[in-house]
């Protein structure tokens, strides 16, 4: 991660032999809570000649609201960028994009919700590699404006949340998260106005 030695942060790359690709996986590698797992998700602005690419730093456990994103971007029209777009435009493939070390400079907006971590965890440009990094560094190093893009969760799912805060990442297993993969699954496909990993 030469991006971050640039600034004078070394960062310890973890590599997996099996896919970190989603949230889920992630936090399970990782004995981590949900929340503490950055999804690095790409959107566009059409733009003339081509497309602006916007990369969301988005806690595990929340879903990007593309209204509230629009709002905050001044992007009516932005949308989530499909998987030949999100490569062509940062280099790396969905479930490896890493939140810095791009080839060209890319707008990033940081979802306020991984400031309650003291720890993170990142994807480090492949499937099975992520990184641990406090938030505060990752904001600067990602040079990311901290803005509200995530949709609203059910008060059930902060209840979860503070129990799981409470248990400690030792006690918020994948088992701990409702429904586990496959209902996140399911409710992504359930729900087409919000953008999720």
């Amino acid at each position: 991660m030469d991006a971050a030695a640039r600034k004078g942060v070394t960062i310890e790359v973890t590599v997996f032999d099996e896919s970190t690709h989603t949230a889920v996986e992630a936090a399970a590698a990782v004995g981590a809570d949900l929340g503490q797992i950055v999804k690095s998700l790409v959107f566009v602005i059409p733009v003339t000649g081509g497309l602006e690419p916007v990369l969301c730093l988005v806690a595990g456990h929340n879903r990007v609201d593309v209204a509230r994103l629009a709002a905050v971007a001044s992007a009516p029209d932005i949308r989530r960028a499909s998987a030949r777009e999100a490569r062509d435009l940062t280099g790396f493939s969905i479930g490896g994009i890493p939140p810095i070390g791009h080839d060209r400079p890319i707008r990033v907006i940081m979802d306020p919700d991984l400031g309650r971590y003291p720890v993170v965890w990142a994807a480090a440009g492949l499937s099975t590699t992520v990184f641990p990094i406090p938030p505060g560094t990752l904001r600067v190093l990602a040079n990311a404006t901290v803005a509200p893009i995530a949709e609203d969760r059910p008060p059930a799912d902060r209840r979860g949340e503070i129990d799981r805060a409470i248990a400690g990442p030792a006690g918020a297993a994948v088992a701990d998260v409702p429904g586990g993969a496959g209902a996140e699954r399911a409710a992504d496909a359930a729900a087409p106005r919000h953008a999720d990993a």
